[in-house]
């Protein structure tokens, strides 16, 4: 009855393609301990350090003197909802000057219930070719169609508007604004463009720059200056504010049909209240005083190459990236190796993942070491 699933297995193993779940000792804001070593984890989206670090939770917890439980037991829509949810909520929406926000249990959750719900029958989503799974899986489960336009490639996108739009009801553009993978910027200012002059809705995934990028840490978008033209924006609380949920938020109507529509929320107990003040906590008390230093963890990515704090060494087979992260491990730093499904075939790679805490020194060493493996 296995000797499918075995099969498999072993076609993962033999091909350098295996995953299984690692057993950490311990963690903190910069390094992980791992086998008995202690690694500068460069795998991580602990990208403000807020995540494991021991001081930051102690404060916090002196703060809610316990006013807050560990379990909700129960889905936003029934009994699930505290006053501190809405109190998270309305801070995003005052953060972002949007109209209202839907928190949701994960980046995933979020995805998958804004791309699933968003498009109905008649209805067409425009999304780039390396857009997140969770965004992909969205759209296979929403009733509408599909097109996946060449990576950051509008020219392209516009082509397949003027051919398509006229078809359907609702069209939307979806696209991360950081690439999770690639570390690389969508063109923002043009899919803005783009979603007004052909009637779209915009949907942007900030999840890997919120927290990160703008004076208020908002995102590309505050970067730019163009929130106010994005219809809803997606954002995570599990990387850079070191806690756990995402969110959404934008258009009121739209925030609305995702409460009533997006059964990833309906259909989820609630996060726990004390992960919801926790995240509320850090947004207002220490996401505020953190700009220099994400400056320079930015001008880091930048000077090593990347558009941001995400740093892509592609290496190419399977076995190639494996072997390269052995030996950064065996120089002190913990990386894992990504490979597809995650990227394309023939791409697989390190994704340096850079946070407050590691200096140029430490960076630039262990990019030395991943390309001596490269050649």
């Amino acid at each position: 009855m296995f000797n499918q699933y075995t099969k498999v297995l072993e076609d993962l193993k033999s091909n350098s393609h295996f995953r299984n779940v690692r057993n950490f000792e311990k963690k903190d804001e910069k390094f992980i301990y791992f086998n008995g070593e202690k690694l500068i984890n460069l795998s991580s989206n602990n990208y403000l350090g807020f995540a494991d670090n021991q001081k930051i939770t102690e404060e916090f917890l002196n703060t809610v003197n316990n006013s807050y439980s560990f379990g909700s037991a129960s889905a936003r829509l029934l009994t699930g909802t505290l006053p501190v949810y809405n109190e998270l909520e309305n801070t995003i929406c005052e953060l972002f000057g949007t109209q209202k926000t839907l928190i949701f249990n994960s980046g995933y959750h979020a995805n998958v219930g804004v791309c699933s719900c968003i498009a109905g029958n008649g209805d067409v989503i425009f999304s780039d070719k390396l857009n997140h799974a969770s965004i992909i899986d969205g759209m296979k489960l929403s009733s509408g169609k599909f097109f996946r336009y060449p990576h950051k490639n509008t020219d392209a996108l516009e082509k397949l508007l003027i051919r398509e739009r006229k078809n359907f009801k609702n069209a939307i553009i979806v696209s991360e604004t950081v690439f999770s993978m690639d570390g690389d910027i969508a063109d923002i200012k043009r899919l803005v463009e783009l979603k007004e002059k052909y009637n779209c809705i915009l949907i942007l995934d900030e999840a890997h720059a919120f927290g990160v990028f703008g004076p208020k840490g908002i995102g590309v978008t505050e970067t730019l200056g163009i929130t106010d033209k994005v219809d809803l924006i997606i954002g995570t609380f599990g990387k850079s504010i070191g806690s756990m949920g995402a969110f959404a938020t934008g258009n009121k109507i739209l925030i609305e049909y995702l409460t009533n529509r997006a059964r990833s929320f309906i259909f989820s107990t609630a996060l726990p209240p004390i992960n919801i003040a926790f995240s509320k906590w850090i947004i207002e008390n220490k996401l505020p005083y953190t700009y220099e230093k994400r400056q320079k963890m930015l001008k880091l990515g930048e000077k090593a190459g990347s558009e941001s704090h995400i740093i892509p060494i592609i290496i190419g087979t399977n076995k190639d990236t494996v072997d390269t992260c052995d030996i950064l491990f065996k120089n002190g730093y913990f990386t894992l190796p990504i490979r597809p499904p995650t990227v394309p075939e023939g791409t697989s790679r390190l994704r340096l993942s850079l946070t407050t805490e590691i200096d140029e020194k430490e960076l630039m060493h262990a990019i030395s070491l991943a390309k001596q493996k490269k050649q």
